[in-house]
């Protein structure tokens, strides 16, 4: 007999898969957790062998405040129609964030044809690993040292040089700015360390959100900016809406409890002739527009390079 033919050699192969892959009986329970599968979600497998995928935040959601726990999810689908099912959609991590995916979902049947579970496989879309960031963030001073991501300073002059870019060339840019409410109140009521894990958990869902090629910086204390290269106007609010519902699902959770703020989001298109202030005036008043109550705070701040946690 070949070594392939053995169970406990095949089981071994698909558990050391990169990819995440799960396997489910009909009960959806989990029977199978792959190492691919626990680098991407954080859970190991021990922790999640044996539950279900109803109810509990394991596997994905195709949209806010849902579990993948009904018949449209893909697993359930593959099981009913007994075909293969792709989709993209939202996995969320143990700590909190959410990583988009690409799911493959495939029943499973016994020697009779009967169905008797389904296998999964999920892929990270466009994640930005922490080798790629650190490699482009080289030159002294241009990393944020709080969350990681680009400073202040080094994300004024990327989207100055964009703005250039557009002048002289016609490439399109536009700009996401991620306000994250009511901080400094959470910061005085959690501590900085909760904060800061809230900021972290923030800035891992833009990177992981957005396509390699865009740009995450730190623009103040409160807010981050996503600069998107080639991005057209008919486009951004797709965009924004897509990354708000991958935000709406964030949360950290603090001596028990989960802990999250409310994100708002202004956008603007680059136009040819605009400035940093201009471009970035035109970003704050459609932030002030997203949250009317903080409408004072509409004009555009200066980068603050000391910015706290």
């Amino acid at each position: 007999m070949s070594p392939f033919q053995d169970p406990e050699i095949l089981r071994s192969i698909l558990e050391s898969l990169p990819t995440g892959l799960c396997i489910l009986d009909m009960q959806k329970k989990l029977v199978l957790w792959s190492a691919g599968a626990e680098r991407i979600t954080g859970y190991l497998r021990h922790e999640v062998l044996g539950h279900g995928c109803v109810g509990e935040p394991l596997l994905h959601c195709d949209q806010q405040d849902c579990e993948w726990c009904n018949e449209d999810c893909p697993l359930a689908r593959a099981i009913k129609t007994a075909h293969p099912i792709e989709a993209t959609a939202l996995l969320r991590h143990r700590a909190g964030y959410e990583i988009p995916v690409r799911v493959c979902a495939v029943p499973v049947h016994n020697a009779h044809g009967s169905i008797i579970g389904a296998v999964e496989t999920f892929a990270e879309l466009h994640a930005a690993t922490v080798e790629q960031r650190e490699a482009s963030l080289t030159v002294p001073g241009s990393v944020d040292e709080l969350t990681g991501v680009a400073s202040p300073a080094l994300t004024r002059s990327y989207l100055r040089e964009n703005l250039e870019t557009l002048t002289e060339a016609r490439v399109p840019c536009a700009v996401l700015c991620f306000r994250l409410e009511g901080l400094d109140h959470f910061r005085a009521a959690c501590g900085p360390e909760a904060a800061l894990a809230l900021l972290r958990v923030v800035v891992h869902t833009l990177e992981s959100s957005l396509w390699k090629t865009d740009f995450v910086g730190r623009w103040s204390d409160d807010q981050f900016l996503a600069i998107l290269g080639s991005c057209r106007e008919e486009a951004l609010p797709w965009v924004g809406e897509r990354i708000r519902r991958l935000l709406a699902g964030n949360g950290i959770e603090w001596w028990g409890e989960k802990r999250a703020l409310p994100v708002s989001i202004g956008q603007a298109t680059a136009q040819p002739g605009d400035t940093v202030e201009s471009l970035m005036g035109r970003v704050q008043e459609s932030l002030a527009a997203a949250a009317p109550e903080r409408a004072q705070a509409a004009a555009a701040p200066q980068p603050n390079h000391s910015s706290g946690s």
